[in-house]
């Protein structure tokens, strides 16, 4: 029998590095973001994580994003990237983008 995780059978792991002085805009236009993609694909699971610590005045953050079973996960991919684009302003570096499936167990 295949586990399925309570974020569906593929996940999208998205980090990046934002300067910790730009936490609050950062925080506020990744939510923005994510709600709107959750309201084009109203089963998507997503959550934004950032580390606690800054490291040379640099936070890691993380979005992800639990696809629901009969979602593709390349068009998917592809939906959050256009989307991304307006947290450019913020960003250090790129955005690595890893994508996940559920284990059987």
């Amino acid at each position: 029998m295949q586990a399925v995780s309570p974020m569906g059978r593929h996940a999208l792991f998205i980090y990046y590095r934002v300067r910790d002085v730009h936490a609050d805009e950062l925080m506020a236009a990744a939510t923005a973001m994510q709600i709107t993609l959750q309201a084009a694909h109203p089963a998507l699971d997503v959550r934004l994580l950032r580390r606690p610590e800054a490291q040379e005045g640099l936070h890691t953050w993380m979005e992800t994003y639990g696809l629901p079973p009969d979602a593709d996960p390349a068009a998917l991919a592809a939906d959050v990237e256009r989307a991304a684009r307006g947290l450019a302003p913020w960003l250090v570096g790129a955005r690595h983008v890893e994508h996940f499936v559920a284990c059987a167990s």
